[in-house]
């Protein structure tokens, strides 16, 4: 018995000798603020699925979700959340950059055209001798082209300004503009903070207007993903999980995002992520399917239409803008 203590205090003594396995510094850019749509990853940072895989990560806001791919290409950011059309793009003008999609989060973009019904706008055509306030990098406003051809529009007869961001919602709040370009969960509740009343809104969104388009992806920087291909295995584990537990309870999930904004609406932020976990992430086809994958069929035809607004030198084919490699497998993505 003494022997067997012995040698129980020995392995202890051993054991704590031992360093802790040292984990994975991570920065991960979000596309905007900290709002409702970033409960997933503050959920399973708080959570610590990705401590689980060994990671340390850094969540920070972003520029929108067009500039900050930039940042991943760069590899200020290893990992970000960003448009996959606009990565498209990007790689097209910087072929020597090989971002890449790994997780889909938005299988339909909240790209969204927004007015108010004193307007009379109730249908894309009506758009027509109308101002348009569209921000120039917007995500939704680079949709406008392949929007005008699958609606007929004849877009000689609106006139689109470049509106900033923070004076979008005011100037149609205001009367400035008739309609504005936008993610529908932003736009929708600026517009309810500046005490515009909910039935007063009307949001058209473009993916039920002709539009297969994806939206947001979390996308990597290739050298980062060649060094580091557990490591973003393991990321994108663990962000599977926050969206499966966002899904399930929105009202925990914004918790966390209340912990990193304590000036927001708890109210509004909510109703933000139910918004768009209704319309652009737990959608028909990911309840069937899953989280997190595409159907290459259907991004084949969204790079189609991504070529009606944008010439490329080089049309890519999805396997070049997105992979599935790193995703668990589909039993474990199902929300």
């Amino acid at each position: 018995m003494k022997l067997m203590r012995c040698v129980f205090a020995a392995v202890t003594l051993a054991l704590a000798a031992v360093p802790a396995l040292a984990e994975t510094d991570v920065k991960f850019a979000l596309d905007w603020k900290f709002e409702g749509p970033s409960a997933p990853y503050f959920l399973a940072l708080d959570k610590g699925y990705y401590k689980q895989e060994g990671l340390n990560v850094t969540i920070d806001s972003g520029p929108g979700s067009v500039a900050g791919i930039a940042r991943v290409a760069a590899g200020t950011y290893p990992i970000g959340f960003f448009d996959i059309n606009s990565l498209m793009k990007f790689r097209d003008q910087n072929p020597d950059k090989k971002v890449m999609a790994v997780l889909m989060v938005y299988d339909e973009p909240p790209f969204s055209i927004v007015t108010l019904k004193k307007t009379g706008i109730s249908k894309p055509k009506d758009l027509e001798g109308k101002i348009l306030g569209a921000p120039a990098p917007d995500g939704a406003f680079a949709q406008w082209k392949a929007f005008v051809k699958e609606n007929g529009i004849d877009a000689e007869k609106v006139k689109a300004e470049n509106v900033g961001f923070p004076v979008r919602e005011p100037m149609l709040a205001d009367g400035k503009v008739d309609a504005i370009t936008g993610f529908s969960f932003s736009s929708y509740f600026n517009l309810r903070q500046k005490g515009v009343p909910a039935d007063d809104i009307a949001v058209m969104l473009m993916s039920k207007y002709g539009l297969v388009l994806y939206g947001n992806a979390i996308m990597v920087n290739p050298d980062f993903a060649k060094a580091h291909p557990d490591v973003v295995k393991g990321f994108v584990k663990a962000t599977v999980k926050g969206l499966i537990d966002t899904a399930k309870d929105p009202k925990a999930a914004i918790q966390s995002v209340m912990k990193r904004n304590e000036t927001a609406d708890e109210a509004i932020e909510l109703a933000r992520l139910e918004m768009a976990l209704r319309d652009n992430i737990v959608t028909d086809w990911v309840k069937a399917n899953g989280i997190g994958d595409v159907d290459p069929a259907r991004l084949a035809k969204s790079i189609d239409q991504v070529a009606v607004t944008y010439d490329f030198k080089v049309k890519p084919t999805a396997a070049d803008v997105f992979t599935g490699e790193y995703l668990p497998p589909a039993a474990d993505r199902k929300m």
